[in-house]
């Protein structure tokens, strides 16, 4: 949620916050509110899909710091919507926001994009990390406050409401959160992060000790992010709030302090609804009355008890259980296993697509992966349908899946209207039905998502296992891309993804992953590549955009992948995707044609890369990277020596020894 102005309001307000010096103790944090902190006040890439290796390193330092202190974190995430849909309004009005912030910076200008996979990103640093986490099923807000009640400690967030629900230990807002300047006491023992606490008691005093049961109908009166009454705009219109002394400056914040000055004549909620009733029309005076009391239980903490979910593992609520979902679906969202994206598919047929920095001329990058989506839709579908018979066919008579998406369209936001995926044949939907899905054999699985990007499995044999996904995927992105992919968005991209490997392995603290100084130079030139700094220079949109599609492509595999319970091993994305570099290098395989020099000091990791450009290319149809015919004879020379590169590389592909995927590390392994 959040309240209009209302935060920057109660920072004016020195007095309103108690210094506080944080360390052992627990502490509940807004998981979603703390990535977009991290991720934009770390002044990471925007531009180019977004760097994921540096937003893990935030992370990771992150977390060292509460570590040091001895603060326990427990991470809640918000999940999909509730099934009123209520914040339908507002999430469309923040989407058309998104999609000018990323036209402003395609174009050069400012704006706050989010890389599309930072979420699951984030979800997989908290588990190698082992920070305990948990996704609740809609928003996380009220979750969080009942949790933090439970454990007596503060919560970690930057939303405005949380300056409304009544916290026993109060509410520390992150950008008073000073994890960057560690400060020590006698010994190690003593260090503490200082921060501020925002403090319940000390604000309501400040309006003559006001009843802090107020603050919620302050919340719904004022207006949050999906509260829009327009009889409310009558009491404004006509009510005389008093100013005082306010130091405020801005409609916004004279609106604040006088509505508050305002309830803080009344004894508690119910005289004071009475008194804003009086300012309205008759017809609307009882409606209004009861979304005001409706509105106002959103600031109650949950019946959710997060406290036996980190001991037991067990998510209970209300919500959930109306919806009668099969326990392993309900168990897996809690886990984070499952995104928000399949809950609100699930539960509202409905889904928005999120825009990155792409082509705006052309169609949504998102495009691309339609055909897995409906395929996920068809397996949600026929779960929602309660019975194989009725799940749509060829028949005319059978009703018709239709699933709405919200997506960009040019640069404005439109819903349309697409076909679930029908399951027929072996796959039929007596089969596939998402109570029994768990229970399927992991061939049939397997098979089902290979078919679905349009590989087979002997194709993957010779990828390490972590990998696999990501190159089915990207097979898939090179026949279903537009505009078309070139040698050169291809070659990039899986450099790219030997970067990954290599950054593992400079880092890992597994004996038995090998640290040779090879690699470690290898690693140095490419991430030398990385962050040599250039001169701002024009986005070039379709390199963008093809990238942009083959993370779409990316999302909606791994969404599949975990339907299915993950037939192929989970990628790791923390270290899969570097646009910075992904984009330097491909600027530089359009001059350079030898992009194994850039490897030729690690046969290992050109043994892997060479593999990877084999298996995608045997999948392309013939001929399908060959160059346009050169039409004067300098073009020709060009030409000819770029076949007899191509040429040589095709001998070094056809000579390397394949590798068994049984070892996570086999193709890392293998001599020159």
């Amino acid at each position: 949620m959040g309240i209009q102005g209302f935060m920057s309001y109660v920072g004016e307000h020195r007095e309103f916050f108690i210094d506080l010096q944080l360390r052992n103790t627990d502490v509940v944090i807004d998981g979603n509110n703390l990535y977009h902190r991290l991720y934009f006040d770390s002044n990471l890439d925007i531009r180019h899909g977004g760097d994921y290796d540096s937003f893990t390193n935030v992370v990771h330092q992150f977390f060292e710091a509460l570590t040091t202190c001895n603060i326990r974190p427990y991470v809640v995430l918000d999940g999909g919507c509730d099934a009123s849909d209520k914040k339908l309004t507002t999430l469309k009005e923040r989407a058309r926001e998104k999609i000018q912030a990323a036209h402003s910076v395609s174009c050069g200008g400012g704006g706050s994009v989010l890389p599309l996979l930072i979420r699951e990103a984030f979800k997989q640093i908290l588990a190698q990390i082992q920070v305990p986490f948990v996704q609740s099923f809609s928003e996380a807000d009220r979750d969080i406050v009942s949790l933090a009640n439970h454990l007596n400690c503060p919560v970690l967030t930057l939303d405005s409401d949380f300056c409304i629900f009544d916290l026993k230990a109060g509410y520390c807002p992150l950008n008073y959160f000073q994890w960057k300047n560690l400060c020590s006491g006698k010994g190690l023992q003593d260090c503490y992060i200082p921060a501020r606490c925002f403090s319940l008691e000390r604000f309501c005093n400040h309006f003559s000790n006001m009843n802090k049961t107020l603050l919620p109908l302050f919340a719904v009166v004022n207006g949050n992010d999906y509260i829009n009454l327009p009889a409310i705009e009558m009491f404004f219109s006509k009510v005389h709030l008093p100013v005082g002394s306010s130091r405020q400056k801005g409609r916004k914040h004279i609106r604040i302090h006088g509505l508050l000055n305002w309830l803080s004549r009344f004894a508690d909620p119910a005289e004071a609804i009475e008194n804003i009733l009086k300012y309205l029309k008759k017809h609307e005076a009882e409606e209004t009355r009861q979304l005001l009391s409706a509105f106002m239980e959103d600031y109650q903490p949950s019946g959710v008890n997060l406290k036996d979910f980190f001991q037991d593992g067990v998510y209970e609520s209300e919500e959930v259980k109306k919806l009668e979902l099969p326990h392993w679906i309900c168990t897996a969202f809690a886990k984070g296993v499952l995104a928000p994206f399949i809950s609100d598919a699930l539960v509202l047929k409905r889904t928005m697509l999120h825009v990155q920095v792409e082509n705006m001329q052309r169609p949504s990058a998102h495009a691309v992966a339609l055909p897995i989506r409906q395929v996920i839709y068809g397996l949600l579908w026929n779960a929602s349908q309660g019975s194989p018979s009725t799940f749509p066919s060829k028949e005319p008579t059978s009703p018709t899946p239709v699933f709405h998406e919200f997506d960009r369209i040019q640069k404005a936001f439109k819903k349309s209207f697409v076909q679930a995926a029908g399951l027929s044949g072996k796959f039929g939907s007596d089969q596939y039905s998402l109570t029994t899905l768990n229970q399927i054999p992991l061939a049939d699985r397997l098979l089902f998502l290979l078919e679905t990007l349009g590989v087979t499995e002997n194709i993957l044999e010779a990828v390490p296992c972590h990998l696999q996904l990501p190159v089915a995927v990207t097979c898939y992105w090179i026949q279903h891309a537009e505009p078309k992919v070139k040698l050169q968005h291809m070659k990039a991209l899986l450099l790219g993804v030997v970067f990954g490997e290599l950054d593992k392995i400079v880092h890992s603290s597994d004996p038995e992953v090998s640290h040779i100084e090879v690699n470690k130079i290898v690693y140095v030139q490419l991430l030398k590549r990385k962050e040599r700094k250039s001169q701002k220079e024009p986005l070039e949109l379709d390199a963008a955009h093809i990238f942009c599609q083959w993370q779409c492509c990316l999302q909606m595999g791994l969404y599949l992948n975990q339907l299915l319970c993950c037939p192929l091993s989970e990628p790791d994305l923390t270290r899969l995707y570097s646009g910075t570099l992904v984009h330097k290098l491909y600027h530089e395989l359009k001059l350079v044609s030898t992009p194994e020099d850039l490897l030729s000091a690690s046969p290992r990791m050109h043994q892997l890369y060479c593999n990877l450009v084999r298996i995608v290319k045997n999948v392309t149809p013939s001929g399908f990277f060959q160059k346009k015919k050169p039409k004067d004879h300098r073009r020709k020379n060009k030409h000819c020596n770029g076949k007899l590169l191509d040429k040589k590389e095709n001998t070094t592909l056809d000579n390397l020894p394949s590798c068994s995927s049984n070892n996570r590390f086999a193709t890392l392994m293998v001599e020159n």
